[in-house]
């Protein structure tokens, strides 16, 4: 019984997305008290970007034509899916970064999907497991905000994991994570405390989703 966790923060101290994912960990470690986490911090040790592009070019039926760096990406793909094949529930935490997805993770998610296990001819064999998936947003996005529609990443990340991959999946979602940080933002204070609590409370009703699931 193991949780592969994936975190997309370029932070440490301070990350919201690192310390709302900790509780979701933290609630699954208590009905999973020996349990293995397979970590994997991309937003600290990122992907070498030009893996992917290695990995595509290399020729799956002729593998006496890859080159040094052709083998290492494909290498690193095999790597990056072990990982989450040896693991039976799932925690990805992946920031809001200027209205997009994170390069790191959207480099991982590509490196993945090269590997002949995760193609989607290969079918979803990851489906029906149990995911939780945190996201942050320093600002508000929602309807009648402003910004409402400027969140180009979230849909795309729930695209991957829920209807490529076939995770059963669970969101949970905080916004105005720059208020203290931004002094422009400092107005709407309570606002954004009560977004944190909503979101500390939901990350702890998914891990202990996540510990249920594999207990049935």
């Amino acid at each position: 019984m193991s949780l592969f966790r994936l975190d997309a923060s370029i932070r440490t101290d301070g990350s919201v997305s690192r310390a709302i994912a900790d509780i979701v960990e933290g609630t699954w470690r208590e009905g999973n008290p020996d349990a293995a986490v397979i970590e994997r911090h991309l937003g600290i040790e990122p992907l070498d970007a030009s893996a992917w592009a290695h990995a595509v070019a290399a020729d799956r039926s002729h593998e006496e034509t890859w080159t040094p760096p052709q083998r290492q990406a494909v290498e690193l793909a095999a790597t990056l899916v072990d990982e989450l094949l040896d693991a039976e529930a799932y925690l990805f935490a992946v920031p809001l970064y200027n209205f997009g997805v994170s390069q790191h993770f959207k480099a991982w998610v590509d490196l993945v999907l090269t590997d002949p296990r995760m193609a989607s001819r290969a079918g979803q064999t990851l489906a029906h497991r149990p995911a939780a998936l945190v996201v942050v947003r320093g600002g508000a996005y929602g309807p009648g905000t402003p910004r409402e529609g400027w969140d180009h990443a979230s849909g795309w990340i729930r695209r991957i994991l829920q209807d490529v991959w076939g995770l059963d999946l669970r969101v949970v979602e905080s916004e105005f994570t720059l208020v203290g940080v931004n002094p422009a933002l400092d107005e709407f204070k309570d606002l954004a405390a009560q977004m944190r609590a909503e979101a500390e409370r939901v990350a702890a009703q998914h891990g202990r989703h996540l510990a249920g699931a594999l207990t049935h």
